[in-house]
Protein backbone atom coordinates (compact mmCIF):
# COMPACT_ATOMS: atom_id res chain seq x y z
CA UNK A 1 0.00 0.00 0.00
CA UNK A 2 1.34 3.43 -0.95
CA UNK A 3 1.05 6.74 0.87
CA UNK A 4 0.07 10.18 -0.40
CA UNK A 5 0.62 13.47 1.44
CA UNK A 6 -1.79 16.29 0.60
CA UNK A 7 -1.42 19.88 1.80
CA UNK A 8 -4.50 22.05 2.12
CA UNK A 9 -6.37 18.78 2.53
CA UNK A 10 -9.52 19.84 4.37
CA UNK A 11 -11.41 21.58 1.55
CA UNK A 12 -11.75 22.01 -2.20
CA UNK A 13 -9.17 20.43 -4.49
CA UNK A 14 -7.12 19.07 -1.58
CA UNK A 15 -10.12 17.30 -0.08
CA UNK A 16 -11.02 15.90 -3.52
CA UNK A 17 -7.50 14.48 -3.86
CA UNK A 18 -7.78 12.93 -0.40
CA UNK A 19 -11.15 11.32 -1.23
CA UNK A 20 -9.96 9.92 -4.54
CA UNK A 21 -6.62 8.61 -3.28
CA UNK A 22 -8.21 7.00 -0.23
CA UNK A 23 -10.84 5.40 -2.47
CA UNK A 24 -7.99 4.02 -4.57
CA UNK A 25 -6.59 2.32 -1.46
CA UNK A 26 -3.75 4.70 -0.64
CA UNK A 27 -2.91 5.68 2.91
CA UNK A 28 -2.95 9.46 3.29
CA UNK A 29 -1.18 12.12 5.31
CA UNK A 30 -3.52 15.09 5.62
CA UNK A 31 -1.92 18.50 6.14
CA UNK A 32 -3.75 21.73 7.00
CA UNK A 33 -4.02 24.35 9.75
CA UNK A 34 -7.34 23.24 11.27
CA UNK A 35 -6.72 20.24 13.52
CA UNK A 36 -10.38 19.60 14.25
CA UNK A 37 -11.35 19.44 10.57
CA UNK A 38 -8.32 17.26 9.82
CA UNK A 39 -9.25 14.74 12.49
CA UNK A 40 -12.86 14.58 11.30
CA UNK A 41 -11.69 14.09 7.72
CA UNK A 42 -9.19 11.40 8.72
CA UNK A 43 -11.84 9.48 10.64
CA UNK A 44 -14.26 9.63 7.71
CA UNK A 45 -11.69 8.42 5.17
CA UNK A 46 -10.51 5.62 7.46
CA UNK A 47 -14.03 4.41 8.20
CA UNK A 48 -15.20 4.61 4.59
CA UNK A 49 -12.16 3.16 2.81
CA UNK A 50 -10.25 1.20 5.45
CA UNK A 51 -7.03 3.11 4.88
CA UNK A 52 -4.69 4.76 7.38
CA UNK A 53 -5.19 8.52 7.57
CA UNK A 54 -2.50 10.46 9.40
CA UNK A 55 -3.04 14.04 10.55
CA UNK A 56 -0.34 16.71 10.45
CA UNK A 57 -1.36 20.17 11.62
CA UNK A 58 0.88 22.75 9.94
CA UNK A 59 0.69 26.34 8.70
CA UNK A 60 2.84 26.56 5.57
CA UNK A 61 3.11 30.32 5.94
CA UNK A 62 5.27 29.68 9.03
CA UNK A 63 8.78 28.24 9.23
CA UNK A 64 7.80 25.62 11.80
CA UNK A 65 4.94 24.43 9.59
CA UNK A 66 7.10 23.95 6.50
CA UNK A 67 9.82 22.25 8.57
CA UNK A 68 7.32 19.80 10.08
CA UNK A 69 6.07 18.69 6.67
CA UNK A 70 9.64 18.51 5.33
CA UNK A 71 10.53 16.17 8.19
CA UNK A 72 7.57 13.89 7.44
CA UNK A 73 8.46 13.74 3.74
CA UNK A 74 12.08 12.94 4.60
CA UNK A 75 11.19 10.02 6.89
CA UNK A 76 12.62 7.03 5.01
CA UNK A 77 10.91 4.57 7.35
CA UNK A 78 7.47 5.93 6.36
CA UNK A 79 7.90 6.80 2.69
CA UNK A 80 5.53 9.09 0.83
CA UNK A 81 4.95 8.00 -2.76
CA UNK A 82 2.81 10.92 -3.93
CA UNK A 83 2.97 14.55 -2.79
CA UNK A 84 0.16 16.96 -3.64
CA UNK A 85 1.19 20.55 -2.94
CA UNK A 86 -2.26 22.11 -2.88
CA UNK A 87 -2.18 24.63 -0.01
CA UNK A 88 -2.74 28.20 -1.17
CA UNK A 89 -4.89 31.30 -0.92
CA UNK A 90 -5.74 34.59 -2.60
CA UNK A 91 -5.54 38.15 -1.32
CA UNK A 92 -8.37 40.61 -1.80
CA UNK A 93 -7.23 43.81 -3.49
CA UNK A 94 -5.02 45.13 -6.26
CA UNK A 95 -1.29 45.69 -6.09
CA UNK A 96 -0.43 48.27 -3.38
CA UNK A 97 -3.85 47.67 -1.78
CA UNK A 98 -2.61 44.42 -0.22
CA UNK A 99 -0.14 44.70 2.66
CA UNK A 100 3.43 43.62 2.06
CA UNK A 101 3.11 41.13 4.91
CA UNK A 102 0.22 39.41 3.12
CA UNK A 103 2.05 39.43 -0.21
CA UNK A 104 5.10 37.80 1.39
CA UNK A 105 2.89 35.29 3.21
CA UNK A 106 1.45 34.25 -0.15
CA UNK A 107 4.91 33.82 -1.67
CA UNK A 108 6.00 31.70 1.29
CA UNK A 109 3.06 29.32 0.83
CA UNK A 110 2.96 29.26 -2.98
CA UNK A 111 6.70 29.30 -3.70
CA UNK A 112 8.96 28.59 -0.72
CA UNK A 113 6.81 25.79 0.69
CA UNK A 114 6.38 24.20 -2.75
CA UNK A 115 10.13 24.34 -3.38
CA UNK A 116 11.09 22.89 -0.03
CA UNK A 117 8.42 20.18 0.13
CA UNK A 118 9.04 19.09 -3.46
CA UNK A 119 12.76 18.88 -2.72
CA UNK A 120 12.22 16.86 0.46
CA UNK A 121 9.84 14.44 -1.26
CA UNK A 122 11.75 13.88 -4.48
CA UNK A 123 15.11 13.26 -2.78
CA UNK A 124 13.82 10.02 -1.24
CA UNK A 125 11.62 9.21 -4.25
CA UNK A 126 14.64 9.35 -6.54
CA UNK A 127 16.54 6.96 -4.28
CA UNK A 128 13.62 4.50 -4.44
CA UNK A 129 13.23 4.96 -8.19
CA UNK A 130 9.56 5.89 -8.07
CA UNK A 131 7.14 8.56 -6.91
CA UNK A 132 5.13 11.54 -8.03
CA UNK A 133 4.50 15.19 -7.19
CA UNK A 134 1.50 17.29 -8.19
CA UNK A 135 1.99 21.01 -7.63
CA UNK A 136 -1.32 22.83 -7.86
CA UNK A 137 -0.93 26.06 -9.83
CA UNK A 138 -3.68 27.86 -11.78
CA UNK A 139 -4.61 29.10 -15.24
CA UNK A 140 -3.80 32.49 -13.68
CA UNK A 141 -0.16 31.47 -14.25
CA UNK A 142 -0.57 32.27 -17.94
CA UNK A 143 -1.96 35.80 -17.68
CA UNK A 144 -0.44 38.96 -16.13
CA UNK A 145 -2.54 39.22 -13.01
CA UNK A 146 -0.67 40.35 -9.88
CA UNK A 147 1.20 38.43 -7.22
CA UNK A 148 -1.17 35.46 -7.26
CA UNK A 149 -0.68 34.82 -10.97
CA UNK A 150 3.05 35.46 -10.70
CA UNK A 151 3.42 32.96 -7.89
CA UNK A 152 1.51 30.33 -9.85
CA UNK A 153 3.65 31.02 -12.93
CA UNK A 154 6.66 30.25 -10.74
CA UNK A 155 5.06 26.95 -9.70
CA UNK A 156 4.59 25.95 -13.35
CA UNK A 157 8.12 26.88 -14.41
CA UNK A 158 9.72 25.29 -11.35
CA UNK A 159 7.75 22.07 -11.71
CA UNK A 160 8.46 21.61 -15.41
CA UNK A 161 12.14 22.41 -14.92
CA UNK A 162 12.47 19.95 -12.04
CA UNK A 163 10.62 17.33 -14.10
CA UNK A 164 13.22 17.65 -16.85
CA UNK A 165 16.06 17.37 -14.35
CA UNK A 166 14.55 14.20 -12.85
CA UNK A 167 13.64 12.59 -16.19
CA UNK A 168 14.53 8.91 -16.19
CA UNK A 169 14.65 8.68 -12.39
CA UNK A 170 11.18 7.17 -12.02
CA UNK A 171 9.90 10.35 -10.34
CA UNK A 172 7.12 12.27 -12.10
CA UNK A 173 6.32 15.93 -11.48
CA UNK A 174 3.32 17.78 -12.82
CA UNK A 175 1.89 21.28 -12.48
CA UNK A 176 -1.91 21.26 -12.27
CA UNK A 177 -3.58 24.41 -13.63
CA UNK A 178 -7.32 24.52 -12.91
CA UNK A 179 -9.66 27.41 -13.58
CA UNK A 180 -12.56 28.37 -11.32
CA UNK A 181 -13.38 25.48 -8.98
CA UNK A 182 -16.23 25.41 -6.49
CA UNK A 183 -14.26 25.49 -3.24
CA UNK A 184 -13.86 27.75 -0.19
CA UNK A 185 -11.03 29.66 -1.94
CA UNK A 186 -12.96 32.75 -3.01
CA UNK A 187 -15.03 32.95 0.16
CA UNK A 188 -11.93 32.89 2.36
CA UNK A 189 -10.38 35.71 0.31
CA UNK A 190 -13.56 37.78 0.48
CA UNK A 191 -13.96 37.59 -3.30
CA UNK A 192 -17.34 37.80 -4.96
CA UNK A 193 -18.26 35.09 -7.48
CA UNK A 194 -21.83 35.97 -8.44
CA UNK A 195 -20.80 37.32 -11.85
CA UNK A 196 -18.76 34.29 -12.90
CA UNK A 197 -20.58 32.42 -15.72
CA UNK A 198 -21.74 28.95 -14.82
CA UNK A 199 -19.79 27.32 -17.65
CA UNK A 200 -16.49 28.49 -16.11
CA UNK A 201 -16.94 26.47 -12.92
CA UNK A 202 -15.22 23.08 -12.58
CA UNK A 203 -16.09 20.15 -10.32
CA UNK A 204 -13.22 19.32 -7.93
CA UNK A 205 -13.68 15.54 -8.11
CA UNK A 206 -13.70 15.48 -11.91
CA UNK A 207 -10.69 17.78 -11.94
CA UNK A 208 -8.73 15.41 -9.69
CA UNK A 209 -9.61 12.38 -11.84
CA UNK A 210 -8.34 14.20 -14.93
CA UNK A 211 -5.18 15.35 -13.13
CA UNK A 212 -4.27 11.86 -11.93
CA UNK A 213 -4.81 10.51 -15.44
CA UNK A 214 -2.44 13.17 -16.81
CA UNK A 215 0.15 12.31 -14.15
CA UNK A 216 -0.07 8.63 -15.11
CA UNK A 217 0.54 9.63 -18.74
CA UNK A 218 3.74 11.40 -17.72
CA UNK A 219 2.55 14.91 -18.49
CA UNK A 220 4.33 17.79 -16.74
CA UNK A 221 1.44 20.24 -17.21
CA UNK A 222 -2.26 19.54 -16.77
CA UNK A 223 -5.07 21.92 -17.72
CA UNK A 224 -7.89 19.54 -16.82
CA UNK A 225 -10.85 20.67 -18.88
CA UNK A 226 -11.50 21.23 -22.63
CA UNK A 227 -13.00 24.67 -21.93
CA UNK A 228 -9.87 25.92 -20.24
CA UNK A 229 -7.60 24.21 -22.76
CA UNK A 230 -9.36 26.26 -25.44
CA UNK A 231 -9.02 29.45 -23.41
CA UNK A 232 -5.31 28.83 -22.89
CA UNK A 233 -4.92 28.37 -26.63
CA UNK A 234 -6.38 31.85 -27.14
CA UNK A 235 -4.10 33.24 -24.42
CA UNK A 236 -1.00 31.94 -26.21
CA UNK A 237 -1.99 33.79 -29.39
CA UNK A 238 -3.06 37.08 -27.80
CA UNK A 239 -0.60 40.03 -27.68
CA UNK A 240 0.77 40.54 -24.17
CA UNK A 241 -0.37 44.17 -23.89
CA UNK A 242 -3.91 43.24 -24.94
CA UNK A 243 -3.88 40.24 -22.63
CA UNK A 244 -2.84 42.41 -19.71
CA UNK A 245 -5.80 44.74 -20.23
CA UNK A 246 -8.29 41.90 -20.58
CA UNK A 247 -6.85 40.15 -17.52
CA UNK A 248 -7.13 43.32 -15.44
CA UNK A 249 -10.76 43.87 -16.46
CA UNK A 250 -11.61 40.23 -15.84
CA UNK A 251 -10.01 40.43 -12.42
CA UNK A 252 -12.16 43.41 -11.51
CA UNK A 253 -15.28 41.62 -12.78
CA UNK A 254 -14.67 38.15 -11.40
CA UNK A 255 -12.25 38.88 -8.56
CA UNK A 256 -12.63 40.77 -5.27
CA UNK A 257 -15.93 42.54 -4.82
Amino acid sequence: MTTALITGATAGIGAAFARRLAADGRDVVLVARDGKRLREQATELHDRHGIEAEVLVADLAEEDGIAAVEARLSDRKRPVDLLVNNAGFGNKGRFLEVSMADELRMLKVHCEAVLRLTSAATASMRDRGRGGVVNVASVAAFVPRGTYGASKAWVVQFTQGAARDLAGSGVRLMALCPGFVRTEFHERAGMGTDNIPGWMWLDADKLVASALADLARGRTLSVPDPRYKALMGVVKLAPRNLLGGVSSRAGRKYGPQ
